[in-house]
């Protein structure tokens, strides 16, 4: 299979590699402690969903609805990221780790 091939794919190919991006991001969230890695991790799997949802607009024909919802989504996921980062940011300041078990402890 060469690159040409690979990146006009069908649909099939798209999903697979969505599927494994999103498996990879979630085995990062379940296996890791650093609130970092796992934030790393969320990010991975928003973007399998967007890849997924990209190769079901083209594979409708190119349908303009599904690019404006990846839009959307990559607006909110950019949102995410900064108010996720200014909570790590704000933890790590309090309790200088990012490690999940410090996390618990600020709910007292």
């Amino acid at each position: 299979m060469d690159i040409g091939s690979f990146i006009h794919g069908s649909l099939h190919t798209y999903l697979i590699v969505s599927l494994l991006l999103f498996i990879g991001g979630l085995s990062t969230v379940l296996l890791r402690r650093n609130l970092l890695v796992q934030f790393m991790g969320i990010e991975l799997m928003l973007n399998a969903t967007n890849l997924a949802l990209l190769a079901f607009a083209k594979w409708r024909g190119g349908d303009v609805t599904g690019t404006v919802l990846y839009l959307l989504i990559i607006a909110v996921a950019a949102c995410e990221a900064a108010v996720g980062l200014a909570l790590i940011i704000g933890m790590f300041r309090h309790r200088r780790s990012t490690d999940t078990d410090g996390a618990n402890s600020l709910r007292q």
